[in-house]
């Protein structure tokens, strides 16, 4: 048997198994559960449902913004009142509705399947902010909250946003060195100064971020308290820029 028909047998091959698999396990929407036509994707009622952020937004923080792009670097209220420690930050998601289920099912629901998607969408989002070299790197969790959820998901969300863009991703760059509260109700200065020397990056791995700029992902932004204390580290031991990835943002009106 000659090459070309050895490679078009195991096509054929590959294709029948396919098929059984399809047959087995078709696809279902990500969302509702629904069969859909392709793996990984959203049924048109899900689709619709999910607040994709388009349109001109904050170029620190990626909340939407009214109004048009001009040309001109356009920031939110909250940003000009309190600059970022990075250079510029997106979102793919407003965190309400589905891509709230959809976050909360990757978070907390067992639903690691998600972050191959949910990467693809950040992709998009973020395409401004990949750079040749860039080093990718996810907000970490306290290892005793890593084994109560048994992955973390935004690392998850690095390695995959890292095969789609063909960046070096190092999913332990940065160590939370203590572990500490739920940030949910707090005030933007009280979360600054619960984390304040909470978060370092990995002695082991400082070498792979000097003089490189870092993309920092997360699963939500809402005061950015977190990542701002993950951004102050990695300058603190010679990163170039840095520049912030999520896969949703709270605004204040959500």
């Amino acid at each position: 048997m000659d090459s070309g028909s050895f490679i078009k047998r195991r096509y054929r091959i590959r294709r029948r198994i396919q098929t059984v698999v399809e047959l087995v396990y078709p696809p279902r929407c990500m969302g509702c559960g629904v069969l859909t036509e392709a793996d990984f994707g959203l049924c048109g009622a899900c689709w619709r449902d999910t607040p994709f952020i388009g349109g001109a937004v904050c170029e620190s923080c990626g909340v939407p913004v009214p109004g048009a792009t001009d040309g001109f670097r356009i920031e939110c209220d909250d940003c000009l009142t309190s600059p970022r420690p990075w250079s510029d930050g997106r979102a793919a998601l407003m965190y309400q509705g589905k891509a709230r289920s959809l976050v909360l099912a990757l978070k907390h629901g067992d639903r690691p399947e998600l972050a191959r998607p949910a990467a693809g969408w950040m992709a998009r989002a973020g395409r401004d902010l990949v750079k040749s070299n860039m080093l990718i790197a996810p907000v970490p969790l306290h290892w005793t909250r890593l084994i109560k959820r048994r992955y973390n998901q935004s690392a998850l969300l690095a390695q995959h946003l890292g095969r789609e863009v063909g960046l070096e991703c190092c999913p332990d760059l940065l160590i939370r060195n203590r572990r500490t509260p739920v940030l949910d109700g707090k005030t933007a200065r009280e979360r600054d100064e619960t984390l304040m020397g909470a978060i370092d990056v990995h002695p082991r791995r400082s070498e792979r971020l000097r003089g490189r700029d870092v993309l920092l992902i997360d699963d939500v932004m809402t005061s950015g308290a977190t990542l701002s204390a993950c951004a102050r580290a990695c300058l603190a031991s010679g990163a170039n820029h840095i520049f912030v990835l999520v896969l949703a943002r709270v605004a204040k009106d959500a």
